[in-house]
């Protein structure tokens, strides 16, 4: 563990160049195999996929996630399989986003006006910082019915945001030791931040239900449809979702929400301006198909081919989760020859997959065709 720094993705992808595309690896008392090539990752994640598609009990994850009553880190179970249902067909359809286009327009046209005013007054924005509160913004209206001013996150989404993501990014001390991890993790500060976080988010939740349980006439977002779920008005296959259950499948909205997008449009910006050459063939696409039209809509975003491209190589060099939360093995299962035992963890290095020579001619050049 302590040799994989601060990078453990680039640590684990220089270590495949010498052991495999499959490696066996000893994090303290936790036995794991990391994937890092094309081959070995669609073993994993497709052809043995239902061997290969539970979790791993994680302590910060666990706590986050009310003792993984959400979607993400709850291990393979007939509950993981209703919610999955449940959110395919009920959260995130095609017509459940599509009635939530005015959110997004109203906040990108409120945010592009802030941009327009600083620039006519000469004042740097820090971009970051104000595409997780745009991003926040469009959550917690879509999610949880609720504006993110004036609510218990408005000054700290960002702050907040990040330190859940150090929190579940780390490579926690008590998973794998499990005398004196925790111990360690105390001394470090994770179970501390953990804490933090964890109360503030939870705050956060209670303003929300608590505001919808008031006031009636907010329908027809993903609050209410989890309340209803609690009061058995829609079923969820033979279970009946607690309080805690509504809380762990907002934190995976709230968090993955707000995070994803904020930081691509960052890491998009940071690759234009690196790139003088993409920046200029976007902006001729962008004024070519745009013209002199004042308020762009999602429509015409649709007809910009170049910059889905940019958005798509964004994404291979600069993945937001370069190592993918840790599978485990439902059962003894061989991947590339190899006996992987039931219990073992195991890691998917998409970075890796993303910097592979033998696909990619010039793998850390950014370069969109």
């Amino acid at each position: 563990l302590h040799q994989l720094g601060s990078h453990p993705h680039r640590s684990i992808f220089d270590l495949s160049k010498k052991y495999g595309s499959l490696m066996s690896m000893k994090f303290g008392s936790v036995s794991t195999v990391v994937a890092s090539t094309p081959e070995s990752v669609k073993d994993v994640l497709k052809t043995f996929d239902l061997d290969c598609c539970s979790r791993p009990y994680m302590t910060y994850p666990a706590r986050i996630t009310y003792n993984q009553n959400d979607l993400v880190f709850s291990p393979y179970s007939k509950y993981w399989r209703e919610v999955r249902k449940m959110t395919v067909v009920e959260l995130y359809t095609a017509k459940r986003v599509q009635s939530f286009r005015h959110v997004r327009e109203e906040e990108v046209a409120s945010f592009v006006d802030y941009i327009k005013q600083s620039a006519s007054l000469e004042n740097p924005v820090n971009f970051n910082e104000k595409l997780m509160k745009l991003s926040g913004s469009v959550i917690c209206r879509v999610g949880f019915g609720v504006n993110l001013k004036g609510s218990k996150l408005e000054n700290t989404v960002d702050q907040v945001i990040v330190q859940t993501f150090e929190v579940l990014g780390s490579f926690a001390a008590a998973d794998y030791f499990p005398v004196i991890g925790k111990f360690i993790d105390r001394i470090t500060g994770l179970h501390g931040k953990c804490e933090k976080v964890f109360k503030i988010l939870d705050s956060f939740f209670d303003q929300a239900i608590k505001h919808h349980l008031e006031d009636k006439s907010i329908k027809d977002d993903i609050i209410d449809l989890l309340l209803k779920m609690e009061k058995g008005e829609i079923g969820l296959g033979e279970y009946q979702l607690t309080r805690n259950h509504t809380k762990g499948i907002l934190f995976n909205i709230l968090s993955a929400g707000i995070d994803t997008s904020a930081q691509t449009v960052t890491w998009v910006m940071a690759h234009l301006i690196k790139n003088p050459r993409v920046m200029k063939k976007l902006q001729a696409e962008v004024r070519e198909v745009i013209q002199n039209k004042d308020h762009i809509t999602e429509d015409d975003i649709e007809r910009l081919e170049y910059l889905k491209m940019v958005i798509k190589e964004a994404f291979r060099i600069t993945p937001l989760v370069p190592l993918l939360v840790p599978r485990e093995a439902l059962k003894d299962v061989k991947i590339g020859g190899y006996d992987v035992p039931k219990k073992t963890w195991i890691h998917v290095n998409i970075w890796a997959v993303h910097m592979n020579p033998s696909i990619w001619k010039d793998p850390e050049a950014f370069i969109p065709e």
